[in-house]
């Protein structure tokens, strides 16, 4: 019986993700909770890692992101950031607040495309002109996900790829 159980558990790890237009709006996010080992490239195309842990809070209301980048250089003080992420049952909308150590502070509405999840802004730049800026989830299974960091100066007619993270889900 015991091994019946391990099995039927093991099995389970290998499933896709349920599909997100029959989740629970509360629950669009939840794929993200864990702990995950991150790896991207550099602009001179060098691998870079980090780690992002991920946590219910306050009663399990709020998605706490704690994310941590490793520096490759002496020199260089490495990202930490933090998110608090919660749905607003009122306006049937996510938001999130990011903070880091390099002066950053961002606040964004969450939604859904297909299966993607997005975290969308908009900035004004010092010459006055509006950026669009928005995290896309994508590829989403139980142990990994692609992260995108895209921004867009035609309102979101086109987005360049800024920054693309790969998590991978620890001990998985």
């Amino acid at each position: 019986m015991l091994l019946i159980l391990k099995l039927a558990l093991a099995w389970r790890l290998f499933l896709p993700p349920p599909d997100s237009s029959t989740l629970d709006p509360e629950t669009l996010f939840d794929f993200w909770i864990g702990e995950w080992d991150l790896t991207w490239k550099d602009a001179e195309g060098n691998t870079q890692k980090g780690n992002n842990r991920i946590v219910k809070v306050l009663d399990d209301q709020v998605i706490q992101e704690n994310f941590e980048a490793f520096s490759s250089s002496a020199e260089a003080s490495p990202l930490k950031g933090m998110s608090l992420s919660v749905y607003n049952p009122q306006t049937e909308r996510w938001h999130q607040a990011w903070t880091d150590n390099q002066g950053g502070y961002f606040n964004f509405i969450g939604k859904v495309e297909g299966k993607q999840r997005i975290f969308f802004t908009t900035i004004t730049n010092q010459d006055g002109e509006a950026i669009h800026l928005r995290m896309v989830f994508r590829d989403i299974t139980k142990n990994s996900f692609i992260w995108n960091w895209e921004s867009s100066r035609d309102e979101g007619g086109t987005w360049k790829l800024n920054w693309q993270i790969h998590y991978q889900r620890r001990n998985s």
